[in-house]
């Protein structure tokens, strides 16, 4: 049960945070004016990408070992 609850909540935060990053891409990309600013926010944004990125793959990640426990990688 608590499994269920948590995967729809992570699934819904990352889906937030992508519909937030398109919004900020939006925004850079048409009301940022001078083309270092734009520099500047697309490379601020390409952080935030990678750190989303991250925080995905670890979230799956620790989902995976939980699932199946830490014992079947050990010999």
């Amino acid at each position: 049960m608590f499994g269920k609850i948590k995967k729809v909540f992570f699934t819904g935060v990352f889906g937030v945070l992508y519909i937030s990053f398109i919004a900020q891409l939006v925004y850079v990309l048409g009301l940022v004016s001078g083309i270092e600013n734009k520099m500047a926010a697309m490379g601020l944004l390409t952080l935030e990408w990678l750190v989303l990125i991250a925080a995905r793959y670890l979230s799956k990640r620790s989902s995976n070992s939980a699932q199946h426990g830490n014992n079947f990688r050990r010999r």
